[in-house]
């Protein structure tokens, strides 16, 4: 076997083919590694081996195609096939050779994550479970042209063969999608789950996301193993054949490549088996594949059975941000025996998610059932959103998908709901389905309540919302407000710029001793505004409640200021958003193209939302949040800063709820600090990945090449 591994690697590299197949590759690796690594600076290799992997399609079959069909055309097989070696040794031979080749350009990847190190945080993990992906995937390539290159002595057939048989492979997720969402039949959905075992990127793309799955590496092992097998079947045929075997040894090599074909799916079937707190590592920075600590001990205390839907076909292929659902969920149920995860075809059963709402559901989306309620969460709650202002379009920047799967079991499984009042009757503004599903996410219920048609605010409120109303309170309803309040209730008091006097309402800020600056703010920082001096990005203060939203924006359209006297021994104020120093209010807002200050305009800077803790009389403690901005918890507001405003509305009732166990949790970034080089230091690398060291290739391979040809 050595004999022939020599052999094979001597004729690669006394040729040009060999040096031909590591000239493009590292040409094509560094085109691909400059723009990505050191120009847009990603901290992982990964996006260079997933966006170069195609080329093997093309150049493999050129490496494979030779190996056996030429020996077969010129006879020169025979020498071979008639020597005192096993045609297993002659075949791992060759096929080492191969493997050699490859690992060449392989090799050359492995060695720059040292080198993009110095550029800042690289993802180290992420980068070389994508390199072994790479080199498994294009050492299945190999093992599957040197099958195809003995099936035939023409080497342009053995190429066509193995080009068609890699572009199918690559191309595989794409059908056997196609076909589960397009078919209804269990034949359809059956026959799409054995084409997906002929995809041969999938694992790849997995390895490539930062999620380590051992299952993948089997699954290329055993593949690699299935081809080799398969070849010295066909060799051995052959071999024998001129010997003068007959039939029987026909038999006997097709049971052999049945029985070797059934033990490569028992391996990988029931490698599937296996938990995959086993199987399976989180390589991500941000965990993004893994259970918090809390999850696991709150998954560890369910008692109650719950079911989990998801709106999707089963067994796909996932792009990436379906795939870290599918992981989580599955991660869940290996948790706890009480989580049973269902997928439900919206092709097949398109109407599945009108048993729970009505509003129209994409595909991935969840709905969770307890014994006690349920809840739906739409797949684009799953992922946060943030506007990019130079290229004005949303990035994805943060997966909250294991906190809104916590978040729906503990609102399905919780025996008391707090509950939070909505007052209504006044013409206030109706919270919409986002902000409700906030509350929701803090286990918390809301329900619309009618002050006149109650003698006071029930007992089990938890908090009451004044959603900016535009008509006036009576005095009577402001009075079951405030009575409410002395008892130690909270409150979230948004006012409105309505037209006319608010008397009766302004007596429950008074309650705080809030009162309302006269007016509409006009922001001059144009680093507190956006495009229209009344469209706010104020400053987030750093405090307990907008602890996760320090680094990021809050859109409030069109607010006003709030005063309070902070001296007071009985009230805390926190302000939580406030303007610039050189804002100002401006008292008549006839014309919003306006921006100038009027002789009776008022200087800020201005408080836009405060958090007040007030002691009563009675020793209780009332809690409440202030906002002056009747637009900012609205959907088109959110949309401006996707996700943040629902956030700062969500923290707000999460305070007030004050809950015993808390089970939210955080939303986990997506945000990857890029990598900085030198321009001089980017120039020197390209010149060298992409000139340098393909073409010292290349003249290396053409050298040697015309110097075999003239002896």
């Amino acid at each position: 076997m050595k004999a022939i591994y020599k052999r094979e690697l001597r004729a690669y590299f006394c040729s040009f083919t060999g040096w031909l197949f590591v000239a493009v590759n590292l040409f094509v690796m560094g085109i691909y590694f400059i723009v990505y690594n050191m120009l847009i600076g990603y901290p992982t290799i990964a996006y260079v081996l997933q966006s170069i992997v195609f080329t093997f399609i093309v150049t493999i079959p050129i490496l494979t195609m030779r190996v056996l069909s030429e020996e077969r055309k010129n006879k020169t097989d025979q020498l071979i096939l008639t020597a005192p070696v096993s045609v297993g040794k002659i075949v791992i031979g060759k096929y080492l050779a191969l493997v050699t080749v490859l690992f060449i350009p392989t090799a050359f990847m492995g060695v720059l994550p040292f080198f993009l190190r110095l550029g800042g945080d690289f993802q180290m993990g992420v980068s070389y479970a994508s390199l072994l992906g790479f080199f498994l995937y294009g050492g299945l390539a190999l093992a599957v042209g040197l099958f195809l290159s003995a099936l035939t002595e023409s080497v342009v057939i053995a190429a066509v063969l193995s080009f068609g048989a890699l572009f199918l492979g690559y191309i595989m997720p794409g059908i056997s999608n196609l076909l589960s969402s397009a078919g209804t039949s269990a034949v359809t959905t059956l026959f799409a789950r054995i084409l997906a075992c002929f995809d041969m990127v999938g694992r790849f793309d997995t390895l490539s996301s930062g999620y380590f799955e051992l299952e993948a590496v089997i699954y290329y092992v055993t593949a690699i193993g299935l081809a080799l097998f398969c070849t010295t079947q066909v060799i051995q045929k052959r071999r024998y054949s001129i010997a003068g075997g007959g039939i029987k040894l026909g038999a006997y090599s097709v049971s052999g490549i049945v029985l070797a074909i059934v033990l490569t799916v028992a391996v990988n079937l029931g490698f599937n088996y296996v938990p995959e707190q086993y199987s399976s590592f989180d390589l991500t920075q941000n965990r993004l594949y893994a259970l918090t600590q809390e999850t696991k001990d709150f998954l560890a205390d369910l008692s109650e059975d719950v079911t989990i839907y998801v709106l999707e076909e089963e067994g796909v292929q996932y792009d990436e941000m379906e795939s870290r659902l599918v992981k989580t969920l599955e991660l869940m149920q290996e948790r706890s025996d009480h989580i049973q995860v269902t997928y439900v075809s919206p092709t097949k059963n398109p109407n599945f998610y009108q048993n729970y709402t009505q509003e129209p559901l994409g595909s991935g989306s969840l709905i969770v059932e307890g014994e006690k309620r349920n809840k739906v969460v739409d797949f684009e709650d799953i992922y946060t959103y943030e506007m990019d202002y130079y290229t004005y379009s949303y990035q994805t920047t943060g997966y909250d998908g294991e906190g809104q799967i916590v978040s729906a079991i503990a609102y399905v499984t919780t025996e008391d709901m707090p509950v939070f009042y909505a007052v209504g009757g006044h013409g206030e503004l109706e919270l919409e389905e986002k902000f409700v599903n906030a509350i929701e996410k803090e286990n918390v219920s809301c329900e619309q309540l009618m002050l006149y048609s109650v003698d006071e605010i029930p007992e089990d409120a938890q908090g009451v919302i004044l959603n900016a109303p535009t008509g006036d309170y009576s005095e009577d309803d402001a009075k079951k407000v405030i009575e409410y309040l002395k008892k130690g209730g909270n409150a979230l008091i948004i006012p409105t710029m309505a037209e006319g006097e608010m008397t009766n309402f302004k007596t429950i800020l008074d309650f705080y001793s809030i009162s309302e600056v006269e007016g509409t703010i006009v922001e001059q920082d144009r680093n507190f505004y956006y495009q229209n001096p009344y469209y706010l990005f104020p400053k987030v203060e750093s405090t307990e409640v907008t602890e996760a939203l320090t680094d990021s924006l809050i859109f409030a359209p069109f607010s006003m200021g709030l005063s309070y006297d902070d001296l007071q021994e009985d009230v805390l104020y926190t302000p939580l958003l406030t303007t610039s120093g050189s804002a100002f209010s401006k008292t008549d807002l006839t014309d919003t193209s306006d921006y100038s200050r009027g002789t009776n305009d008022i200087d800020g800077p201005f408080v836009v939302s405060v958090e007040v803790e007030k002691s009563t009389e009675d020793g209780n403690i009332s809690h409440a949040f202030v906002v002056g901005g009747e637009s900012l918890f609205t959907g088109l507001a959110d949309d401006m800063a996707p996700g943040n405003n629902v956030k700062f509305f969500g923290s707000m009732i999460s305070h007030m709820a004050d809950h015993e166990i808390s089970v939210t949790v955080p939303v986990k970034s997506l945000a990857m600090p890029n990598l900085t080089f030198k321009a001089q230091t980017a120039n020197i690398a390209m010149i060298l990945c992409v000139v340098v060291i393909p073409l010292a290739m290349l003249i290396a391979g053409l050298v040697i090449w015309l110097r075999r040809r003239r002896r």
